[in-house]
C-alpha cells in the first residue's frame, strides 16, 4: 500500500510539474500584453508548419496564414525560441535602425553554428564598422569602379561561352558555382581550374540546410551543409597559412589586407577571419545565384522583356567609340536604366532571405503590445516585398513598375540586402555581378527553357525540380 501510495505521489507531482511547464511555455513572462499568436508545441513550437515548403513565389503560407489570422505583428516559436515576427514597413524600418540599442544582430541555431557564431557574433560595434570598411575597400563602389567590372566581364563571358557549348545545363548549379569561383578568386585567388575539387558546385542550394532543424545525421540537408562547410573553411585555412608563410606573395585582396590587419588587432584570430571570409562567400553565391535563375526564367517568360533589355545593350555597344572595349561603370550607372529595373524587380521577387533576425536587448513597445527582451524579431523580406498595398499585383514580373517608385518607397518596403547598420556591404558587387550577366547575355546568347523552372520556399527560395536551359551564341 504505501508502495502504491508512493508512486500516486510521484505521477502526481510529474503531472502537476509538467502542468505547470506546459502552461509557462504558453504564458511566457512579459511586462504587458504579448502580440497575437500561437506559442506551438512545447519544445518544437511551429517549427514543422514554418518549414513546410510551398509551392509559390509568394510569402511562404506559414507567414501569410498568420498575417491574416493575426495582422501585421505576431508571436510563434521556431526551434524552441520565442519569436515575434513583424510584417510592418514602418516598424522594420524603425528597428532595423536601433542595432545596438533595442536589438543587435542574431542567428538561427542552425546558422549560427556554421558561422560559428560564438566567434563572429562579437563583430558589434567597433569591430562590426571595421570589418564593415574592409569589405567595401574590395566590394565597394570605389573598389568596383577601378578594376572589379572588367574581371567580372572576363569571367562571366567565359562561363557562358563553356554553358553554350552543353546540350543544356542546370542555371542554379552552375550560377552558383561561377560566382562562388567570382567571389573566392576576389577574396583570396581562388582558382577552380587548378584546385583538385570544385567546391563551388558542393554549394548548391546551401541556404536549405542553413534554416532546416540542425541534426548532424547522415542524409538530413544540416548534415550535407556541416560537410560543405568543412571543405570551404579547409580550403580558407589553407590559404590562409600559406599566405603567411609566404609573405612575398602580393595579390592585393581581401586576404592580404586580413594577413596585415591580424598583425595589428588582437580580435583578428586565426578563428575569427576563416569564419568571417566563410561568411562572406556564403552572403554572396547563394542570394546572387538564385535571382539570377529567377531573373532568366522570368525572361524566358516575358520575351517583350527580354527586347527592351537587348535594345538597351545593344545600344551601349553602338556608342562605344572602340567596339574592342569592355564595360564601364558608367555603361552601368547611366546606360542600364531599364536593367536596373530587372534586377530590382528579380530582387524584389526572389527575397531569397526568409527572414532578418535580431534579439532584443530591451523590451520594445508597438502599437499596445510588448516584444519582450531576449526574445528574437523577425523580418520577412517576402512579405514585405509581396505587399499588394505597396506593389499592384505583386506576384507578377513587372519591371516597368519601377519607373514610378521612388526612393521614399524603397526604404521601408524593399529590403533584399537587409537595413540599418547590418545592410549587406557587398550589395553594389551583387548587382554589378548582375548587371554585367545580364549585359553578356542578351547581347551575345539566345536561351530556351528545356524543362523544370518550378519555384517555391520551403521557406527559403528554392528551384525543386532545377531550372534547365540551353543556351546558344547569337550569329553575327
Amino acid at each position: 500500500m504505501d508502495l502504491w501510495l508512493l508512486f500516486l505521489l510521484v505521477t502526481s507531482l510529474l503531472v502537476v510539474s509538467f502542468t505547470h511547464w506546459v502552461y509557462r511555455w504558453r504564458n511566457p513572462k512579459c511586462n504587458g500584453k504579448l502580440p497575437p499568436g500561437s506559442l506551438g508545441l512545447p519544445l518544437i513550437g511551429e517549427t514543422i508548419q514554418f518549414l513546410i515548403p510551398s509551392k509559390s513565389i509568394d510569402m511562404p503560407p506559414f507567414i501569410k496564414k498568420r498575417k491574416m489570422k493575426y495582422g501585421r505583428l505576431f508571436k510563434t516559436n521556431l526551434v524552441g525560441r520565442p519569436v515575434v515576427v513583424s510584417l510592418d514597413p514602418d516598424f522594420n524600418y524603425y528597428v532595423l535602425q536601433q542595432e545596438g540599442k533595442l536589438v543587435e544582430l542574431w542567428y538561427m541555431d542552425s546558422f549560427g553554428k556554421l558561422l560559428n557564431s560564438d566567434v563572429t557574433g562579437t563583430a558589434t560595434g567597433y569591430i562590426h564598422k571595421y570589418l564593415r570598411n574592409l569589405v567595401l575597400n574590395h566590394f565597394g563602389p570605389e573598389a568596383l569602379k577601378a578594376n572589379v567590372i572588367s574581371q567580372l566581364e572576363e569571367t562571366i563571358d567565359r562561363k557562358l561561352q563553356v554553358w553554350s557549348k552543353l546540350p543544356e545545363f542546370e542555371v542554379k548549379k552552375n550560377s552558383a558555382s561561377m560566382i562562388f569561383d567570382i567571389t573566392a578568386r576576389m577574396m583570396f585567388g581562388y582558382e577552380s581550374e587548378k584546385s583538385g575539387e570544385n567546391i563551388g558546385e558542393s554549394f548548391t542550394d546551401f541556404l536549405q540546410g542553413i534554416i532546416s532543424f540542425p541534426l548532424d545525421i547522415p542524409g538530413t540537408p544540416y548534415h550535407n551543409c556541416k560537410k560543405n562547410q568543412k571543405k570551404a573553411l579547409k580550403l580558407i585555412t589553407d590559404l590562409l597559412n600559406e599566405r603567411r608563410d609566404n609573405p612575398e606573395i602580393r595579390k592585393g585582396d581581401f586576404l592580404e589586407q586580413i594577413v596585415e590587419e591580424m598583425k595589428t588587432h588582437d580580435f583578428m584570430t586565426d578563428e575569427f577571419c576563416i569564419f568571417v571570409m566563410f561568411g562572406l562567400l556564403l552572403a554572396s553565391f547563394e542570394t546572387i545565384s538564385a535571382t539570377l535563375v529567377l531573373a532568366i526564367k522570368y525572361l524566358s517568360e516575358n520575351p517583350s522583356v527580354v527586347e527592351l533589355l537587348e535594345e538597351e545593350h545593344e545600344a551601349i555597344l553602338k556608342n562605344r567609340e572602340n567596339p574592342d572595349s569592355g564595360l564601364t561603370w558608367n555603361d552601368y550607372k547611366s546606360s542600364m536604366t531599364y536593367t536596373h529595373y530587372v534586377m530590382k524587380e528579380s530582387l524584389r521577387l526572389a527575397s531569397v532571405a526568409p527572414g532578418i533576425l535580431r534579439r532584443v536587448v530591451q523590451d520594445i513597445h508597438v502599437d499596445g503590445y510588448v516584444i519582450p527582451k531576449g526574445w528574437t524579431l523577425m523580418v520577412v523580406p517576402s512579405a514585405i516585398q509581396m505587399n499588394p498595398d505597396t506593389y499592384e499585383d505583386p506576384l507578377t514580373f513587372n519591371p516597368s513598375r519601377w519607373k514610378n517608385i521612388g526612393a521614399n518607397t524603397t526604404a521601408k518596403n524593399f529590403i533584399p540586402f537587409g537595413g540599418g547598420a547590418r545592410t549587406c556591404a557587398g550589395a553594389e558587387f551583387s548587382k554589378l555581378l548582375m548587371g554585367v550577366f545580364l549585359h553578356l547575355l542578351v547581347t551575345k546568347y539566345r536561351w530556351e527553357k528545356i524543362r523544370g523552372g518550378e519555384v517555391g520556399r520551403s521557406p527559403a527560395l528554392g528551384f525543386g525540380k532545377g531550372f534547365y536551359i540551353k543556351l546558344s551564341a547569337k550569329q553575327g
